[in-house]
């Protein structure tokens, strides 16, 4: 490291336990995660050893109740704690977001009882979670998902598809939306369903531009079983429930684009830092000097705009328009500061020798998970003129 390269980020932290939070997790980041990132990635291993030391040093239950394991950390310091990671491996990052998401519905939904006997487990037990909405052909029309769940005395009974599902196959729990009623919003049903519940099986990966350590499936329900002590929330109330989740959702998807693109904005700085031409650091180049300073204000201002969404959820406010924005504009920033990096490296951002080709085919899927970025203007305009007309 150069004077000017890269360097730890500046953070603003409401604790003096939230920055030792935040060393620890740069240490395990660095340590851990970061060194064996681009060959596991290159070789599609996922990194279940490391989900499990992010179980025991309680890094994936952050935001949720102490009394049930949880860190019970502001969103602020959590979302933070995800940048971190994300920049060291975005299959990490991304998984701690998506366990979190498969967490909401049972912490915020489930009935005392529930959480008592389920959570600690998933929050701090080893256990890895994933989130079941999208299905083959209801995507960002998720209201039209057609997996079904039928009563059945004490259980309930689910068939149908699943798709694009992080960690299908391999997760210990799925939170799942099923059809418990009419078709359209008000029929859908909330469910935690065991990885290793009979009938539910997982097809083979999608085989990825990105992110090929994380598994990303269909999953397939064939009479699947499970007692009404698995329904979270009341029945026709699962739509609520996964809207909520992914308000929370989509700013872990803001906190992981930063991260990434804090990622490729290092390497670029490296890079222009101890590469010479004609006799001086490419970097003395105004150019290209211009172009780290734009990457760099992009992200400071993502990094802003994803924590002041954070502190409203945090006191408790409406935030759903503010979480809409930042998952559009730190993925859009994701997008366009990991494009830039591979241009400043010149012939070798194009290489597996740097990471700046990795980051950049990572960026390309935040763009699109858990809303695209033109459902983001959708909610956002919503927000300013009302819905749309019919």
């Amino acid at each position: 490291m150069t004077e000017y390269g890269p360097r730890p980020v500046d953070r603003s932290l409401p604790t003096e336990e939230a920055r030792d939070l935040l060393t620890l997790v740069r240490d395990l980041a660095e340590r851990e995660i970061a060194p064996s990132a681009a060959e596991e990635e290159e070789a599609g291993r996922f990194p279940r050893a490391t989900f499990t030391l992010l179980s025991e040093s309680g890094l994936l239950s952050l935001p949720y109740a102490e009394e049930f394991g949880g860190g019970e950390q502001p969103y602020e310091v959590y979302l933070q704690v995800l940048e971190e990671l994300a920049a060291a491996r975005l299959t990490v990052g991304l998984g701690v977001s998506v366990h979190t998401l498969a967490c909401h519905a049972l912490a915020g939904f489930g009935t005392k009882e529930q959480r008592a006997a389920l959570l600690p487990a998933m929050l701090g037990g080893g256990l890895l979670g994933a989130y079941c909405l999208s299905e083959p052909s209801s995507g960002s029309d998720a209201a039209s998902l057609t997996t079904r769940a039928v009563r059945d005395g004490d259980d309930w009974v689910l068939n149908g598809t699943k798709a694009w599902i992080t960690h299908g196959g391999v997760a210990d729990f799925y939170t799942v939306l099923a059809r418990t009623g009419d078709s359209g919003a008000r029929g859908i049903t909330a469910f935690l369903v065991p990885g290793d519940a009979e009938g539910l099986s997982a097809a083979a990966p999608e085989r990825k531009m990105g992110m090929k350590g994380s598994p990303t499936a269909q999953l397939h329900f064939d009479g699947v079983r499970v007692g009404d002590d698995r329904r979270l929330g009341d029945e026709g109330q699962g739509f609520a429930i996964a809207l909520a989740a992914l308000d929370s959702g989509r700013l872990g998807i803001a906190a992981c684009a930063v991260g990434v693109a804090q990622a490729a904005l290092d390497t670029a700085l490296g890079y222009t830092a101890e590469r010479r031409q004609f006799g001086r650091p490419i970097a003395d180049f105004q150019g290209l000097r211009f172009l780290l300073a734009d990457m760099a204000t992009r992200i400071e201002a993502g990094r802003a705009l994803y924590l002041a969404a954070a502190r409203l959820r945090d006191a408790g406010r409406p935030f759903s328009k503010e979480a809409a924005m930042a998952k559009l504009f730190c993925t859009d920033t994701a997008m366009r500061v990991t494009t830039d990096a591979v241009q400043l490296l010149g012939g070798y951002g194009y290489t597996q020798d740097f990471p700046a080709e990795r980051y950049m085919r990572e960026a390309k899927v935040l763009q699109i998970v858990e809303g695209t970025n033109q459902i983001q203007r959708m909610v956002i305009a919503r927000h300013l003129a009302g819905p749309e007309s019919r």
